[in-house]
């Protein structure tokens, strides 16, 4: 034998002896994944750097029913994994700097396959912290956009919609700009490329009278629609409302389709069930009920999706992890329930779901936080007439500038 193909032999063997016995053993493997994974094995964690990225929204994002000013837009903290052989991996991490150090230190010279499998996802709880870091990096290493790295062989397309629509007429608060405001920003979002608008109700729940609030509520409703009646119209009370409180809101609106509504009130069995009652028997069927972004019962939503009465599941992408996403999929469509995750604070956490959504379908829309930056380059990813199309580039197709 040549001494060239005895290395490579050589190099082969030893990487398979480092894959994980449990995926190495799973008969459902396909010579593809195998092969994946194998490729995953020649790369050993070297290094880990971060860099601070500063977010801008397009305008001051205002108050909500339980929350002040929102602001410009948050800073965020990136890491970016590296390996030996020099690929790179950035990601958001799911918890803090100090804590992704001393993560990495447990994990320096690991290859990349002991703690990622692109049919699972990143393989131990322990190491969640570095889940999109991961998904990027071995997207990187097998030149392939994650989306297609989760098993999808085209993206799955869905909507986006622009979750931005807060209490605009309140800013500044030394001088109130008024209800038209609210159609200024609108109107950005429709020729951003938007064709679902999030409205934020409640204005009786802390900033307001119940009856002044309810009537603003209202009124903004009528006007959105009226004046952008190409457009879905979702609702987000953020638990401000009672079940019987909220029902008043919906005679308000009278006949206005509502796409979905959002946390009207803390879920309970009770309530969800007034609530889906009436609907059903007011001709609003079709209208979607989503929960669990603020503290969230994935038990009790489970439950509430069994009985027909919660439609789809909002917990945060990045709180819950790409990963758990992946493994809380399956059980969602088992059930019939649908899934959206919550991606308020930032658009990568929009960007993430595209891929999510790409892979795994089920998600009826997803939430678009519109940001710019001069600090990473967002251009790959593409929003038009209401559809957001993850890119065809490896990992998640961002890049640090």
């Amino acid at each position: 034998m040549k001494r060239r193909n005895f290395l490579k032999l050589m190099a082969a063997s030893s990487a398979s002896a480092m894959i994980p016995s449990t995926i190495m053993s799973n008969p459902l493997m396909s010579d593809r994944e195998i092969d994946e994974v194998k490729e995953l094995t020649y790369h050993k964690l070297k290094d880990i750097k971060f860099a601070q990225v500063q977010m801008r929204y397009p305008r001051l994002v205002g108050k909500n029913s339980r929350l002040g000013v929102h602001g410009t837009g948050p800073r965020l903290t990136f890491c970016t994994l590296v390996t030996d052989k020099g690929a790179e991996g950035l990601g958001l991490i799911r918890g803090n700097q100090k804590q992704a150090e001393e993560t990495f230190d447990r994990l320096r010279g690991k290859s990349v396959s002991e703690l990622f499998a692109p049919s699972v996802g990143t393989l131990d709880e322990k190491n969640y912290i570095f889940d999109f870091c991961l998904h990027d990096l071995a997207g990187i290493i097998l030149n392939k956009p994650v989306y297609a790295l989760m098993g999808a062989e085209k993206p799955i397309l869905t909507k986006c919609y622009s979750g931005m629509i807060y209490f605009d007429e309140m800013e500044p608060e030394n001088k109130p700009s008024g209800l038209n405001k609210i159609l200024e920003n609108c109107l950005f979002d429709y020729n951003y490329g938007y064709r679902q608008l999030k409205v934020k109700i409640g204005r009786g729940g802390k900033w307001m009278s119940k009856e002044a609030g309810l009537k603003t509520d209202i009124i903004v409703t009528k006007m959105i629609y009226e004046n952008f009646p190409d457009c879905d119209i979702l609702v987000d009370g953020n638990d401000a409302f009672t079940a019987d409180y909220f029902i008043s809101y919906l005679k308000g609106v009278e006949d206005i389709p509502l796409y979905w509504i959002e946390e009207p009130f803390r879920e309970t069995r009770e309530d969800y069930t007034k609530l889906k009652e009436w609907l059903v028997n007011n001709g609003r069927r079709n209208t979607f009920l989503a929960d669990g972004e603020a503290n969230p019962d994935l038990k009790l939503a489970l439950e509430l999706g069994k009985e027909k009465l919660l439609d789809i599941y909002l917990e945060d992408m990045l709180g819950y992890g790409l990963t758990p996403w992946r493994k809380l999929s399956p059980q969602l469509k088992s059930i019939g329930m649908m899934a959206s995750p919550h991606a308020w604070g930032d658009t990568v956490k929009s960007f993430y779901t595209s891929h999510f959504a790409a892979a795994y379908g089920n998600v009826p829309t997803i939430e678009g936080v519109t940001c710019f930056s001069d600090d990473i380059d967002l251009s790959a990813y593409k929003l038009r007439r209401g559809r957001l199309t993850p890119p065809n580039l490896p990992g998640f197709g961002m890049k640090l500038l």
